[in-house]
């Protein structure tokens, strides 16, 4: 089982905890993992692009001139997609870009995600985590105590308000519950803060 240093707000270490080796000790699956990182950026894609076709856009209801005779290719409307103004051919229309994955690939994929980050030394395990108030500086002051300067994504067993307000203003700080994490959130930020109630909880929850 990997063992981590287990700290304190002020940034102490008081001891180890071992982590589920289910979770947190696997050798990463990078090709799942990327298919998951494709699969949630297509889903966070509003797919609203639209554009006119020739029927939409406004004008040419007449034939611009007669068939045959003029000695000009023939037109049937002014509005057709050879104009200037005319509509577009096979444009973007509003469609949803979003699909799913099986389940236990999703979660062999937060399996690698949380494994990924424990090879790479890129996790602390706090004691415990509590704020009174809702207060930015509480949580760089903890960054700052943990001697942490990357990108962080903090994970509590459930969601804390305190803590999710505490650190909105911190653009290189997220915060999350183990059922709301993703494995683009674990990615895409460099240190991963966890609980240890919330290592305990993703350990039961996964494995």
């Amino acid at each position: 089982m990997p063992k981590v240093a287990l700290l304190n707000q002020s940034g102490s270490n008081v001891g180890d905890v071992e982590l589920n080796d289910a979770v947190f000790g696997i050798e990463p699956n990078t090709h799942v993992l990327h298919e998951t990182v494709l699969m949630q950026r297509a889903n966070l894609r509003q797919g609203t692009h639209k554009v006119k076709g020739r029927s939409e856009v406004s004008g040419g209801g007449r034939k611009p001139w007669r068939q045959k005779g003029t000695g000009r290719a023939r037109q049937g409307s002014i509005r057709a997609p050879q104009w200037v103004g005319g509509g577009a051919v096979f444009g973007p229309s509003p469609r949803s870009y979003s699909y799913t994955m099986p389940k236990k690939v999703r979660r062999l994929a937060l399996q690698s995600a949380y494994s990924s980050k424990v090879k790479e030394e890129n996790i602390i395990v706090l004691e415990s985590l509590s704020l009174d108030a809702p207060k930015t500086k509480e949580v760089v002051s903890l960054l700052k105590a943990l001697d942490v300067n990357e990108k962080a994504l903090i994970v509590t067993a459930e969601k804390d308000e305190n803590v999710t307000l505490s650190s909105n203003n911190i653009p290189t700080v997220k915060s999350s519950s183990v059922e709301e994490v993703s494995v683009l959130d674990l990615l895409t930020h460099d240190k991963l803060i966890l609980t240890k109630e919330a290592a305990e909880k993703a350990g039961e929850v996964l494995s």
